[in-house]
């Protein structure tokens, strides 16, 4: 913190400032849905790479974020400058990230299979360490914009809102715009000419949201936790980081987001393909799917906030969780035992748009009590350490999930090689039996991996109560830290019990 602004100084956080930090979301949510929805079946029936290909590039970049990652978090933990701990690496972000998502649309044509393997390589790691960049100092301000264990579910809420609407509503453009269908049956996401002008319009939100929400947020870098002052080892800061994670509340949600990363991960590659072959629906009819899950998840993380006040955000979030999974697997076993609607007709395409509504409404949900239960980490790591850690604790969480969401795009690239699923395949032409082997692997895949999400969410040990505590006994060590700065005419980071990690809340560095 500064001489001259504490985090008691700065007044209530204005509406319009809570908007333009969860702007800032739109620009991971494009990268990651895009990846999710279109990366597989473009490199895969557009560019003509075998799907193992594609997974094999995926976990090399798993392997790259597990470097770096926990790397970043950690030295925006104690970065020093006049932007603060976390902007001067948001401001970095923005172009290179733009770049790369670009470049990742649009491959050289005519190359060898291995020359679009290193390009999609080199595209990928740029592209995951851009977004760190960005993605992990963003998230890392919720816990010190909203201290509160109600007002931090609604930033979050707030955040992840902006995320879904971004996300999504590029898909949506996506599908009705760029990758238009023709009537005629041509274009469409098998077509290579629209992903030009789809990158270049994504590539340029990403590029605006993250400047508008860096400097939107600008204003209350006086009021936030400056990094302290002093000199660490590697070997030090690989025992602070050790230390942190070492804590029962993370442990649990780390394991929770993880089975969940892989379940969606394996869920959105697979997506396209029960779209367009399980169901046989027209790109018009996937667009409709994904404008209602966008109203869908706004209900839910609009929702989430009312359900932690009144289950507490573990109990809130098993009962959206369940519910979630119960939805959203059940038309693919209806089709299975022979009671669903046939492809083409309308009571099926009513069935799946009600499915879609309440299954993204539920996920939306479980997505904000999640991320609000890793926040709540962050207080509780710090009364046990003495050591404010938002950007490692943030990046261990992301780092979790995006390893294993590209563990989830490995499985469903490996469903695809084992049911031996065609290359340019065609709507309705595709074996039956391909396709129900694909339903079948598909269900009890899902289904486990989620189930073990919601098993370990019941080990999840802070409540409202204990948070409240925890600000308890921070507010009183910043106290006694001011105190004693006072008294001995030193930097309370010096207090006894802080170990000059960092200083407690409200003292001065």
């Amino acid at each position: 913190m500064t001489a001259t602004a504490t985090a008691a100084d700065r007044p209530p956080l204005a509406f319009s400032t809570k908007l333009l930090y969860a702007v800032g979301s739109t620009a991971s949510a494009i990268k990651l849905r895009s990846l999710g929805t279109f990366l597989m079946i473009f490199y895969n029936q557009v560019v003509g790479l075998a799907p193992q290909t594609v997974t094999l590039v995926l976990m090399i970049a798993l392997i790259f974020d597990a470097l770096i990652d926990p790397l970043v978090g950690q030295i925006s933990d104690n970065f020093k400058s006049k932007l603060g701990r976390r902007h001067p690496f948001m401001y970095a972000a923005a172009i290179p990230f733009s770049l790369a998502f670009f470049m990742l649309w649009n491959p050289p044509q005519g190359w060898s299979e291995q020359a679009l393997f290193f390009y999609l390589l080199v595209c990928l790691l740029t592209l995951r360490f851009c977004d760190t960049f960005f993605e992990l100092p963003h998230s890392a301000l919720a816990p010190e914009l909203a201290k509160s264990y109600d007002d931090r579910t609604k930033l979050i809420s707030l955040r992840m809102l902006f995320g879904v609407v971004g996300g999504l509503g590029m898909t949506i453009l996506a599908y009705k715009v760029f990758l238009k269908e023709n009537p005629d049956g041509s274009g469409g996401v098998l077509a290579r000419d629209g992903y030009f002008l789809y990158s270049l319009t994504a590539a340029a939100l990403i590029f605006a949201t993250i400047l508008i929400s860096t400097r939107g947020t600008q204003s209350q870098i006086p009021y936030l936790r400056a990094a302290p002052t002093r000199q660490i080892t590697f070997k030090a800061m690989v025992t602070e980081v050790r230390q942190t994670l070492n804590n029962r509340a993370f442990v649990v949600a780390a394991l929770t987001g993880m089975f969940v990363a892989v379940a969606t991960g394996a869920r959105n590659g697979l997506e396209i393909y029960f779209g367009l072959y399980f169901w046989e629906l027209t790109q018009s009819q996937l667009a409709a799917l994904v404008t209602i899950s966008v109203a869908g998840g706004a209900i839910g993380m609009i929702a989430s906030p009312h359900v932690a006040r009144r289950m507490g955000k573990k109990y809130g979030a098993i009962f959206m969780y369940t519910s979630a999974l119960t939805v959203g697997v059940a038309p693919v076993v209806l089709r299975l035992m022979g009671w669903m609607p046939a492809n083409g007709t309308p009571e099926l395409f009513a069935i799946l748009l009600v499915e879609t509504m309440i299954n993204t409404a539920f996920a939306g949900g479980t997505a904000v009590l999640l991320v609000s239960m890793v926040a709540d980490v962050v207080e509780d790591a710090e009364v046990k350490t003495g050591r404010r850690s938002e950007g490692l604790l943030m990046s261990a969480d992301n780092l979790v999930k995006k390893m294993v969401s590209g563990v989830g795009v490995f499985i469903s690239g490996t469903i695809l090689a084992f049911i031996g699923f065609p290359e340019d395949a065609k709507r309705g032409q595709v074996d039956p039996e391909i396709i129900q082997n694909m339903g079948l692997i598909y269900l009890p895949t899902i289904g486990v991996l989620f189930a073990l999400g919601i098993a370990c969410l019941f080990a999840f040990n802070i409540d409202k109560d204990k948070h409240e505590d925890n600000l308890r006994r921070l507010g009183e060590l910043a106290e006694a830290g001011e105190a004693a700065g006072v008294l001995d005419g030193e930097d309370a980071s010096s207090t006894p019990g802080v170990t000059g990690a960092s200083a407690p809340l409200g003292s001065k560095a």
